[in-house]
């Protein structure tokens, strides 16, 4: 049903000219079909006039924007129609108007598709002037059936039919106009589609979808005559070609559309073809090249989508618009950075629901706007129980739209692998921040003199730490301590000395050491002593139990993991933490239950080749627990009952040194009797014997309505500057990125082209795969 509004009044000329002017009744409306004939549309203006046909006439007019010396105007119908009450047959006219409304072009749009019947009046109105050409008068006519079914029009004698469109446009004349059924010829092509009057669509973006793809398939353009929530209509680019396609809401309440119209064959030239279709938008692009970043953390790049629009849709698209259907894609996979904080607090609901034990906390400012963000997985915090109690924290950039700093803590498990505790996201790496984030790790993790905290030597973490963990010990990371040297000294000579030096397990080594570093670099000896302490990065002086975990490495592995991940809005950029972690537990708890030793892989490799050297040693018995082992560099006197040896090796790492194993042997102990639990296979299958769960499909979530309406807004943040984002970290304190050299003629690295001696060139074999740093 179309709504068609409309008029009574009459012409009146002016100087320059003619202008219909409105009776007193204003505008009216009357609802009619979109397939209404000119006589039905008569009966029902007649109707809400309340007027007899049998003494009043109608004339049917629209207003052509014409003056006395021009001829006829270009423009379309887009004003209501006029109707003039006369006591005798006038002629109709049909006006145009450069005036545009939404309201009112659906009737223009009726005019084309359903063909009104027009005829020609021989004479000229009395009511308009000389000075008016012949126009079209609307008549009732019938319409009866031809020999193969099909509505055909049958004029008045003598007056032909006439598309009131083509006659706006000046494609009229007085000879008839025939509106034949279009077929596929030689000058003519069909789309190549199935689509067909009266099929559905569940909603309008479904079936724009549909014939976007089918243009560009079909390799033709086409452009939106008129859209609105309820009608589509669409015609192709060459107003000369005679595809157009017309679909409207089923019913107004309905959200599914219908094809009204259908005209799925083209007659339009060769020259209309465009490389750069104008079909394939950025939505289009980022709908067709969205799976392909399904499951996966970075997908095609810029390139990649180029490509793939040339291949798959066979369009040109520009850099801009594959960088925007790219991050609609992003988009469509991953949610939006603002739809992120939206749903935070019912994607941790979710958590703690499916995760029994999970802690979860995100905290505000004033306005509501997002600040921190705290996760914990209950089965980690469960699993720390079979760590041991040294947690390495660091935080890393993200890239996305709203930045921020991700935080991790993390410990090591007996296999030597990482053990993430914590993740945090803060706005950035300063004190209140590392305050609030270590406040919410020492809830789940405690505060013991067993627990070590080892971090770089940034001055917040340095101060957060020592007012919120009063028992535990804090570390720095040697490698940081070593950047820092070779940064402030430039002696990087020196660097075999101060490895040695950390790594040592007796003071009287460890005192060698920095002998020699202080007898070359007095200022190095005085650096590492009283500015950092020895206390901090060195292994026999520090005061808690820190094992052989003198780097924050274990931390560095998570950033790097997550490198592809962190410019994810953030509930996707842990939704990718969630799975990770998932699939290690699961991965890791199938190696613990296929282990056949006492102790997990790495501990039992590293415990092997002590065995060996045990054999050649000399024990002497001391007293029922303490025995006195000789041989070899270094001699040891190890208590088998304290787990104590004088190289301090057993003490430190907690994992029988060679002196150890020799005394056991000597006791007829079993060895693995002296071996701490963290390394067992017992604590490996507790470590990973549960299971981390993902949220689901946010459509399966059940939520509490007061967490649901809990509100988060972004976080404000400043504008960036102008140009490509940055999305790699400034390379720390000595950290050095030189690329080596590549040949040009061989394709190896370390050397140029003019001093290559290989003899053959550059080959597909023969090309790197990758860069080395």
């Amino acid at each position: 049903m179309v709504v068609l509004f409309f008029e009574v009044g009459n012409w009146e000329e002016l100087e320059d000219r003619w202008e219909f002017k409105g009776g007193v009744g204003g505008l009216k409306s009357i609802l009619v079909e979109e397939d209404i004939s000119l006589a039905g549309l008569f009966d029902k203006i007649y109707g809400k006039l309340g007027l007899s046909s049998d003494t009043m006439d109608l004339v049917l007019s629209y207003s052509p924007p014409l003056n006395k010396k021009s001829s006829r105007s270009d423009s379309t119908c887009k004003i209501p129609l006029g109707v003039i009450v006369e006591p005798t047959e006038v002629c109709a006219y049909e006006k145009s108007s450069q005036e545009s409304s939404d309201d009112t072009d659906g009737l223009h749009d009726g005019f084309r598709d359903n063909y009104f019947d027009v005829d020609y009046c021989d004479s000229e109105p009395t009511d308009v002037g000389s000075s008016r050409q012949k126009l079209p008068v609307f008549r009732n006519v019938e319409r009866t059936e031809n020999d193969n079914g099909a509505s055909v029009t049958q004029p008045a004698e003598g007056n032909p039919v006439v598309d009131p469109l083509l006659w706006l446009t000046g494609a009229a004349s007085d000879e008839p106009v025939n509106v034949p059924t279009i077929e596929a010829s030689d000058s003519t092509f069909k789309d190549g589609s199935d689509l067909h009057e009266g099929k559905y669509f569940n909603t309008k973006k479904d079936i724009k979808r549909k014939l976007s793809d089918i243009a560009m398939k079909g390799n033709f353009e086409f452009r939106t005559r008129k859209s609105n929530r309820s009608l589509w209509v669409i015609e192709c680019i060459d107003l000369n070609c005679s595809w157009r396609l017309r679909a409207s809401k089923i019913v107004p309440e309905s959200t599914k559309f219908v094809i009204r119209k259908y005209v799925g064959v083209h007659c339009c030239s060769l020259l209309n073809r465009n490389a750069n279709h104008r079909q394939a938008t950025y939505v289009v692009i980022g709908e067709q090249v969205a799976p392909q970043y399904v499951g996966v953390e970075k997908g095609p790049g810029l390139k990649g989508v180029q490509t793939f629009a040339r291949t798959k849709l066979e369009a040109q698209i520009s850099y801009y618009k594959a960088w925007r259907g790219r991050k609609h894609a992003h988009t469509l996979i991953r949610g939006s950075p603002e739809q992120s904080f939206h749903i935070l607090p019912s994607y941790f609901h979710m958590l703690e629901k499916l995760n029994p034990g999970t802690v979860t906390r995100i905290e505000v400012d004033g306005e509501s706007r997002f600040k921190y963000l705290f996760l914990a997985f209950g089965v980690a915090i469960r699993g720390f129980r079979y760590m041991r109690k040294v947690v390495g924290i660091d935080g890393t950039f993200l890239k996305g739209q709203y930045r921020g700093v991700l935080l991790v803590a993390t410990a090591q498990d007996g296999n030597g692998q990482c053990y993430p505790l914590a993740w945090g996201i803060v706005d950035s790496e300063n004190e209140d921040a590392w305050t609030w984030f270590l406040t919410q790790l020492k809830e789940v993790i405690g505060d013991t003199d067993e627990l070590a905290l080892i971090s770089d030597r940034a001055p917040s973490i340095k101060k957060a730490i020592s007012t919120i963990f009063e028992k535990a010990h804090h570390g720095a990371c040697a490698w940081h301590v070593a950047q820092n040297i070779k940064n402030k000294f430039k002696c990087a000579d020196i660097m075999g000395s101060y490895w040695s030096a950390v790594n040592a397990y007796r003071c009287e080594d460890f005192t060698g050491y920095m002998t020699e570093i202080s007898h070359r670099y007095p200022r190095v000896a005085e650096y590492l002593e009283n500015e950092v302490g020895f206390e901090k990065w060195s292994r026999c002086h520090y005061p808690g139990l820190r094992y052989n975990i003198m780097t924050t490495n274990m931390v560095e592995s998570l950033n790097s993991m997550l490198v592809n991940a962190r410019d994810f809005p953030y509930v996707a950029l842990l939704d990718v933490i969630q799975e990770k972690m998932s699939k290690w537990w699961n991965d890791r708890r199938i190696v613990a239950m296929a282990i056949t030793a006492p102790l997990t892989p790495s501990r039992e490799s590293e415990f092997r080749p002590r065995f060996a050297q045990s054999n050649g040693r000399h024990t002497l018995q001391l007293n029922p627990v303490t025995y006195h082992v000789k041989g070899g560099e270094l001699e040891g006197v190890v208590d088998i009952f304290n787990k104590t040896c004088t190289c301090k090796e057993f003490d430190i790492d907690k994992l029988p040194c060679v002196h150890a194993i020799a005394a056991a042997h000597h006791a007829q102990v079993s060895v693995y009797s002296l071996v701490f639990p963290y390394y067992t296979k017992e604590y490996y299958v507790l470590a990973y014997g549960e299971t981390i769960y993902p949220v689901g499909s946010q459509s399966q979530w059940d939520v509490p309505n007061e967490v649901a309406t809990r509100v988060v807004l972004p976080r404000e943040v400043k504008e960036r500057k102008r140009g490509r984002p940055k999305t790699s970290r400034f390379p720390s304190v000595g950290e050095f990125r030189k690329r080596k050299n590549r040949c040009g003629k061989c394709g190896a690295y370390g050397h140029y082209k003019k001093k290559c001696n290989s003899q053959t060139g550059l080959t597909e074999g023969n090309q790197p795969t990758d860069v080395p740093v």
